[in-house]
């Protein structure tokens, strides 16, 4: 399995013939200086953790040119419908749900933020959890602050991956991440997200970095666009 990230909250993850893009944001995105067409070629799957625009992004747009399936909760789905997405190729859930993607499941699970495009109420936000059969499983966080259910999430699903926002104001800052990360969670890597974007969130992982150290979780810190293995 490889893991792209393209700064901000965006992902690639390449599993065998799955090539999935969770919050897909290019065009806006500060931190994206490569070429739209290669980061998003072979797309299968689009998945969008909530409403705000510089998650959803470029998801329309994607889904339209490649006829990705789009994994997403209820009022997502039927929004980005409206918008030209095919209505035969979503894949709707909400939280607590799960759902058959085809190679590997996605399990909609809480997070504590908000959810809206342009004045439009898109549903709660949420996290996404990836079950693949023989590659380790992913838990993308969406924006969200520490909840004492996280453990819960832990328990039921284990994630040996952890895509984690860090970058203060719209979502935890490093410290609070970390002690999510450490307290509720048993994660093999982690990848710091959603900092070094905007000048209002933080521009870079030190604080993240700092209160991972002597812990047994490997912190990822690969420049937007570089492919990591895992």
């Amino acid at each position: 399995m490889n893991i792209i990230w393209f700064g901000h909250s965006t992902f690639r993850i390449e599993d065998g013939n799955n090539v999935i893009l969770i919050d897909p944001f290019f065009n806006g995105n500060p931190s994206f200086n490569g070429d739209f067409a290669q980061a998003t070629a072979g797309v299968t799957h689009v998945l969008v953790t909530h409403g705000h625009d510089d998650h959803i992004g470029d998801a329309v747009a994607i889904a339209k040119a490649s006829g990705a399936m789009l994994v997403a909760n209820f009022e997502i789905c039927m929004h980005l419908v409206g918008q030209g997405v095919d209505n035969t190729r979503i894949n709707t859930g909400n939280i607590g749900g799960t759902v058959d993607c085809g190679g590997f499941t996605t399990t909609f699970v809480p997070a504590l933020h908000s959810s809206s495009s342009k004045g439009v109420y898109l549903g709660n936000p949420g996290g996404l959890v990836l079950h693949f059969p023989e590659a380790p499983s992913i838990y993308h966080m969406g924006d969200t602050d520490i909840f004492s259910d996280m453990a819960l999430i832990n328990e039921l699903h284990a994630p040996d991956i952890g895509l984690v926002p860090i970058g203060d104001r719209f979502t935890f800052g490093g410290a609070v991440a970390a002690l999510a990360c450490r307290r509720y969670f048993n994660f093999k890597s982690v990848f710091p997200c959603h900092y070094g974007s905007f000048p209002m969130v933080d521009a870079d992982a030190s604080k993240f970095v700092a209160a991972m150290e002597g812990g047994p979780t490997k912190v990822m810190l690969p420049k937007p666009g570089q492919s990591v293995a895992v």
